[in-house]
């Protein structure tokens, strides 16, 4: 599964990684923490001080004078609080934007089972073997003053074809499990596993066949019917039903959905300005008869990974990666 949608596109002949569409949990973040935060302080504050004033002071009268003076501060407080907030939370991605202009995607092509990168800083690409890539996942851990900090990531390299210069790029995810997901969607793809964008980006199955990939406002209305419908079945109750409408409410509706399907189509426009001409001749369909094919040892390991994974299916893809690999060295040895 793509949970970081690290994944843009997905067709028959090409998977891009590294300019994936944006998620609405993220555009829910964004809106929802600034409003909800104007909420408590524009108004429950007030409140709060009604009370404290009608329990603990001269009654009504003195908690009404209370209510008025601390608001009359909160709200403007409240007001101008939320856009800095919003300000702080959006700007992450204004700035990506400015990146995704000048940046090309790190395009997998399963039918030439070739990777095509353009380096930071260049314009020609670079053109590698599939089977001469190289995948690992990093762990980093250590202590501040908060406490312990942990960092994961995936990263992807290789050497220049010509040059024999080593490359390497490294993405951030949240925890390890992900970092291995997000490289078996894109292993899966090659391997001619995973065809849709829509088979590791969509855990929650809230899209429909002819929806397309992106959690657009299809989404919220699908979750909208699955939730009434697990409600009338007595799957969910009443305090579900409830704080989901509340959740949305604070995230403004549908509003995160829409402003994801704008976005889209803003990274999609500026993808197809960066793609370098060499690039896009590259990702152009092949007859299938001109496909390239996977090694006979890519095959043999292929086979033996699916082996260890019915013969230990308690092991993560890590392990059972593991130990087909120290099993290839071990023959490589004997061989030698």
């Amino acid at each position: 599964m793509d949970h970081g949608h690290s994944v843009g596109e997905v067709s028959d002949g090409y998977l891009d990684f590294g300019t994936g569409e944006t998620s609405v949990f993220g555009w829910q973040a964004t809106l929802g923490i600034p409003f909800f935060c104007f909420l408590f302080v524009a108004f429950l504050t007030p409140l709060i001080a009604f009370l404290l004033f009608y329990w603990l002071g001269n009654g009504f009268p003195d908690a009404i004078h209370a209510l008025q003076g601390v608001f009359d501060i909160t709200f403007w407080l409240a007001v101008w609080g939320s856009l800095f907030g919003f300000f702080i939370l959006s700007l992450p991605r204004w700035l990506a934007y400015g990146k995704l202009k000048k940046a090309a995607p790190t395009r997998f092509n399963r039918q030439r089972r070739e990777v095509c990168f353009v380096p930071e800083g260049q314009k020609e690409p670079i053109f590698v073997p599939w089977e001469e890539l190289a995948a690992w996942v990093t762990e980093a851990q250590g202590a501040t003053e908060y406490g312990v900090q942990r960092q994961y990531g995936l990263g992807i390299g290789f050497y220049h074809p010509e040059t024999g210069e080593k490359y390497t790029l490294e993405f951030e995810t949240p925890g390890l499990p992900l970092a291995i997901s997000s490289w078996e969607a894109i292993r899966a793809y090659m391997e001619y596993e995973v065809h849709t964008l829509k088979e590791i980006q969509d855990p929650l199955e809230l899209q429909g066949p002819d929806d397309p990939p992106w959690e657009g406002v299809h989404v919220f209305r699908n979750a909208r019917k699955r939730l009434h419908d697990e409600y009338r079945e007595g799957k969910r109750g009443m305090f579900y039903l409830v704080g989901w409408y509340l959740y949305h409410f604070v995230t403004f509706w549908t509003i995160p959905n829409r402003l994801v399907e704008w976005e889209v189509k803003n990274i999609k426009r500026m993808s197809r300005k960066t793609l370098p001409r060499a690039m896009s001749e590259w990702s152009e369909p092949l007859r299938e008869n001109k496909w390239a094919k996977p090694s006979d040892e890519l095959k043999r390991q292929s086979r033996r990974v699916l082996e260890l994974q019915k013969a230990h299916p308690g092991k993560s893809t890590l392990e059972i990666f593991a130990l087909v690999s120290e099993e290839a060295e071990a023959e490589g040895t004997m061989t030698a």
